[in-house]
């Protein structure tokens, strides 16, 4: 059973894979990083699910700070860099201090902020290794809905402007066919 953070921090420390993930992105001493989204909420779930089989996951997304550099090049020579070490990982690098940008909303102050408005609690989730290689995570609305299968949006997204994007999301990724022991949450709260 996983209830606390460092339930999820033991889970991903055990998995030679992710930690595997995990020491290739650092390895690039990105300001600011961390890897997030379905790479962790999607290892919650297949463990609460009691898959055997990791489900394949669209891309592993590396995120970091940079006000220095906005340039969406670097962003591809960096998924290029992470190519060379490991081919076989779908490796998708963003700069989160440039993608309030594409998002079209107030700039981000961190990769943890930009984390914190993720369009659903379960998928704003972050890990990363720490000086000692030790995981750490960032769960700036806790784990709680990820590790009860509850799927809303974070406080960011309820509202008239950003929920319809929560919404056309949780439609289009279609997670129910893969974990069905999850709850999709359909209005606002």
């Amino acid at each position: 059973m996983m209830k606390t953070e460092q339930d999820v921090i033991h889970l991903i420390e055990k998995d030679p894979w992710m930690v595997e993930v995990l020491s290739i992105a650092k390895s690039l001493a990105l300001p600011d990083w961390w890897i997030c989204a379905g790479f962790v909420r999607s290892k919650i779930w297949d463990t609460l699910h009691g898959y055997e089989q990791r489900t394949p996951i669209q891309d592993v997304d590396v995120v970091y700070f940079d006000k220095a550099n906005l340039d969406e090049s670097k962003e591809k020579q960096l998924e290029m860099d992470l190519a060379a070490m490991n081919p076989t990982i779908p490796w998708s690098v963003k700069n989160e201090a440039r993608m309030h940008l594409i998002n079209k909303l107030p700039p981000y102050k961190s990769s943890e902020d930009a984390i914190s408005k993720f369009p659903e609690t379960a998928t704003a989730l972050g890990v990363k290794l720490n000086q000692n290689n030790r995981v750490i995570l960032t769960a700036p609305h806790g784990i709680e809905d990820a590790v009860q299968f509850k799927v809303k949006p974070t406080p960011f997204f309820q509202n008239k402007f950003l929920y319809p994007i929560y919404k056309q999301r949780i439609t289009n990724k279609k997670w129910h066919t893969i974990w069905p022991n999850i709850n999709l949450v359909e209005e606002p709260s």
